[in-house]
């Protein structure tokens, strides 16, 4: 059993936790609001942006380029993974790392373009060679949004990866997080339902005649490579907001934790000294009998 000191010892590194993680609770509070509010401001941009290229590419029977034709046969696909910089946050970083582990099994290997430091050490640990990487607490999330954009484009139109796959968090509630996988690049004729928001790809819907000036290829080269960036973008601000609302459940739960191990501890503290105290007073008896008798 163990002694009153050290049942003392373990209340007050509990306690010192306890308040570590309280802390951590109040900082990812306050930080989600800002991340939910920046991923509320982006999100319209990126869903009307969405749109219109469905519009614009159903408009159209066919565009000469290159992301909106199949891939290099026998490439590998390319896999952004988008993780925290940082963990206790429960399994938000393990879901999201497994999602993608299971599709790259699924396609028998893939390229991973890592944002987020744990994702880039996941990587690192399953053995895959070293690729472009980048944290997700950059200065501007929407540079590092622009770099990888331009990095897997890159690598997709030299026929280094087959597609362009994006995997991670979606903020279902406060207390929910799901990882969600979308493939981003090629744009094929069954992916424009889910540009236009689930409408069928047989039956376009546009809102009225589009004319292209100077001619479809040349608008549709500038705004692709947007839609590549903004997408990746608003996924990255997401994870923000996911990642401290895991992080907010995960120190909340760990705080109440902490609070039930330290009223256990105290009560078999307070058991032990009670213990103590009733064997030196059996032994004061007993030696004052002893005395007695002699």
């Amino acid at each position: 059993m163990p002694s009153v000191r050290d049942l003392r010892d373990r209340i007050r590194s509990l306690k010192n936790t306890q308040q570590i993680t309280k802390a951590m609770k109040q900082v990812a509070a306050a930080k989600i609001r800002r991340a939910e509010a920046a991923r509320k401001r982006a999100r319209p941009y990126a869903d009307a942006l969405a749109e219109m290229l469905g519009d614009l590419i159903g408009a159209v029977s066919s565009v000469d380029h290159p992301f909106m034709k199949p891939g290099k046969a026998g490439a590998p696909p390319g896999i952004v993974l988008i993780s925290a910089d940082k963990g206790l946050a429960g399994a938000f970083n393990s879901n999201v790392i497994h999602a993608a582990e299971q599709l790259a099994r699924r396609q028998g290997g893939a390229r991973y373009y890592t944002i987020g430091i744990k994702a880039r050490n996941a990587v690192r640990r399953m053995g895959s060679p070293d690729q472009a990487a980048w944290p997700l607490a950059a200065d501007s999330k929407l540079e590092t949004a622009r770099d990888v954009g331009r990095r897997v484009s890159d690598d997709f139109r030299h026929g280094e990866i087959s597609e362009i796959v994006l995997v991670s968090q979606r903020l279902i509630t406060m207390m929910s997080q799901r990882p969600q996988t979308r493939k981003l690049v090629p744009i094929l004729a069954e992916d424009l339902a889910a540009l236009r928001g689930g409408e069928q790809a047989a039956e376009p819907k546009t809102r009225g005649s589009i004319e292209f000036a100077p001619s479809p290829e040349f608008v549709l080269s500038r705004l692709l490579p947007k839609y590549l960036e903004f997408t990746i973008y608003s996924a990255m601000l997401e994870t923000d907001a996911a990642f401290f609302a895991a992080q907010l459940v995960a120190m909340t739960n760990a705080t109440d934790n902490a609070s039930k191990l330290i009223d256990e501890l105290t009560i078999a503290m307070n058991n032990a000294r009670q213990a103590a105290i009733t064997k030196e007073l059996l032994e004061i008896v007993g030696g004052a009998e002893a005395l007695g008798v002699e």
